[in-house]
């Protein structure tokens, strides 16, 4: 036997913000809300499926984002990378500066927070 991700936490200023931003980028959608403001987003079908649920998490005082630890990565499932870097650029996405050399095959960007991700150039069939 072995686990599995079943979700991701990311602590965040603004949890509505990046909520509606992870929905259009992942295709997810809103499954709960806690009284303390986490809301926490997934894929159509719910939790427990293939795909982790992403859980934000409101904190107050977040360090000011950059490259962490953990980070996401994505892949776009239905256009090639040049197509869905302009789609995350324009729902609010932004280039992010770590030190790689511009010849990398991914793009590194980051969130409306700043949280930094990458995306990747291979192209992954829709689950």
């Amino acid at each position: 036997m072995a686990s599995r991700i079943s979700e991701l936490v990311l602590a965040c200023r603004d949890p509505e913000l990046l909520a509606r931003f992870w929905c259009e980028v992942l295709d997810y959608v809103e499954l709960d809300r806690e009284e303390n403001g986490s809301i926490e987003i997934g894929p159509r079908e719910g939790f427990g499926g293939p795909r982790p649920t992403l859980v934000l998490s409101p904190e107050a005082d977040v360090p000011d984002a950059g490259l962490f630890r953990l980070h996401i990565d994505i892949n776009a499932t239905d256009r090639d990378q040049d197509a869905e870097l302009e789609r995350l650029l324009a729902l609010g996405a932004r280039h992010a500066d770590v030190g790689q050399t511009g010849q990398e095959p991914w793009h590194v960007l980051a969130d409306p927070e700043g949280n930094v991700f990458c995306l990747l150039r291979r192209r992954l069939d829709a689950l």
